[in-house]
């Protein structure tokens, strides 16, 4: 078989590729995501690789014929491309997530593959209030406050409209409860958390008290158990609604203790929301109240169907799920995609890129420690404030032919940042953070530089930060190579160093090419770029 893959860079997806590659049946996969992982890591080394964003706005048949040119020959497309952020765009979340679902489905029929099978959610459902379980049939029609559940629900109706138009295509969709997995830790804490909640006290045992909504109960399944469920729909080509979630129905007591056995404090869910809202007007948490409001409105899912039909049964409890959860935010855990990307601060040795070394890695006699350490830290500053802009410029150039290199060059660079930092700790230098504040505030008062425009985005911008960044990744390439020339006193592996000055070489290469593009560009008049077929 087969398999695409739509979103498989996510929390569902990235544990998908795990099950897919264990499947005999299924001898290939192509992952499709807007932004490329670490082709090299795993997962994600197994899976054939595509970037398509499907809510770029340069049309929908754009898109829906690059989709089809991938999907052509396939046996299955399984489709869990999702936006949850930014949530004050809700434009773009409709565009992503509901018209997104459209052009997949409309790829699908044109390149006739037989089967499209879609990670609906739990968040379909209409509101109940009690705890009787819910089968399939129970009406998806959403809950109005909660952004996530609106666009589910239209996802669903647009399911129902292909099905009826096209019975000839197998449609598949899947209404897991919660999707939890320590590799997805970091991502929970950047999407719906923020920095300012402190999860890093979990690292520290248990937690004195746990406020929580007065009567909420909470539904999960590890993700390693939807991605079996999303194997066997997709092996045995089934159709139609699928419940997936655990036996084990968690409530207040059961996630208090979960957390450390913390004194559970049951908070009116009247007054939770309205905290809730204030902290997120504020921009002090990343979740809106729509979210409470579906935990608190959402079904029992009743999952007899998909265990009598397909023979699934989870392997882990709803309680184990959040345990691998909770132990993936205590110390920022996350894997080689830009979704799933772990916390930048890691405890020392827990490096995203392993440090290779021959026997121990240390600073010899010979050496000026003070001048190293020194040496190594505006490196990693410079390195910080790099990636910053970088990851800028793969935001604001998704519309692009530059879109996926810029989003690989991003985790090259977030590896590159990750592995220095691991090197200072292994030889126990100081990473001197005030140097990377400095960076940082030196890149975020470059972007202020207007480049003659102030309404609308010059065309010259795009140059100047090409600019910008090609000399910070030729002075990354000067920082490797002393530290190549310096690997047997280090410790170090030198092989290991020549990969990064050859991969640091292609991002320049990239960059010139990008910097080509840009400039050919740069000069258009006002009226081109505001129509929209210029801007960068």
């Amino acid at each position: 078989m087969r398999i695409v893959v739509v979103g498989a860079t996510g929390n569902a997806g990235t544990a998908l590729l795990r099950a897919l590659h264990e499947e005999p049946a299924v001898t290939s996969v192509l992952g499709v995501a807007r932004r490329l992982p670490d082709r090299g890591a795993e997962p994600y080394r197994h899976a054939g690789w595509a970037a398509v964003d499907i809510s770029a706005g340069d049309g929908p048949e754009s898109v829906v014929a690059r989709l089809a040119e991938l999907f052509r020959g396939a046996d299955a497309v399984v489709h869990l491309a999702w936006r949850v952020q930014p949530n004050r765009d809700r434009d773009l979340l409709r565009r992503t997530n509901v018209e997104g679902t459209r052009r997949v489905a409309d790829a699908v029929v044109r390149a006739g593959v037989p089967h499209l099978v879609v990670a609906s959610s739990v968040g379909a459902y209409s509101a109940v209030d009690d705890d009787a379980p819910r089968r399939e049939d129970w009406p998806a029609r959403g809950i109005p406050t909660s952004h996530y559940s609106v666009d589910k629900a239209a996802q669903e109706r647009v399911l129902d409209e292909l099905e009826a138009a096209r019975p000839e295509l197998a449609v598949a969709r899947l209404r897991p409860a919660l999707v939890f997995q320590g590799d997805a830790a970091q991502s929970v804490v950047r999407y719906f958390l923020g920095p300012l909640v402190p999860v890093r006290l979990l690292r520290y045992g248990r937690l004195p008290l746990l406020p929580l909504p007065a009567g909420l109960r909470l539904q999960a399944v590890h993700a390693d158990d939807v991605a079996d469920a999303y194997r066997r729909v997709v092996v045995e080509r089934a159709t139609g609604a699928f419940n997936v979630a655990a036996d084990d129905v968690l409530q207040g007591p059961d996630l208090a203790r979960l957390v450390g056995h913390g004194r559970l404090v049951e908070v009116p869910c009247g007054a939770v929301r309205g905290v809730l809202a204030a902290a997120h007007d504020a921009h002090l948490v990343r979740a809106d109240p729509g979210w409470l409001d579906l935990a608190a409105s959402v079904p029992v899912l009743d999952t007899s169907r998909i265990r009598t039909e397909l023979g699934w049964q989870p392997r882990r409890s709803a309680a184990e799920a959040v345990e691998d959860l909770l132990a993936g935010m205590a110390v920022g855990r996350g894997l080689r995609s830009a979704p799933l990307h772990p916390a930048t601060h890691r405890p020392p040795g827990d490096s995203v890129l392993p440090l290779r070394h021959r026997g121990d890695v240390r600073v010899p006699p010979s050496m000026d420690r003070g001048l190293l350490g020194l040496y190594l830290a505006d490196h990693h500053a410079v390195a910080t404030a790099t990636l910053e802009r970088v990851e800028l410029m793969t935001d604001r150039y998704r519309d692009t032919p530059f879109h996926a290199e810029l989003a690989e060059v991003t985790e090259q660079l977030r590896g590159q940042r990750e592995l220095s930092r691991d090197l200072m700790d292994r030889l126990g230098l100081p990473a001197r953070r005030y140097r990377q504040g400095a960076a940082r505030l030196a890149e975020r008062a470059g972007r202020l530089k207007l480049n003659g425009r102030v309404v609308h985005r010059s065309p010259l911008s795009p140059v100047v930060e090409a600019e910008v960044v090609r000399s910070a990744v030729l002075g990354t390439i000067g920082s490797w190579q002393t530290l190549r020339d310096h690997a047997d006193e280090l410790g170090l592996d030198a092989a290991q160093l020549d990969e990064l000055i050859a991969q640091a070489d292609r991002q320049v290469e990239m960059l010139d090419r990008f910097h080509a593009y840009a400039r050919e560009r740069a000069f258009t008049s006002r009226r081109q770029t505001e129509d929209g077929t210029e801007r960068g």
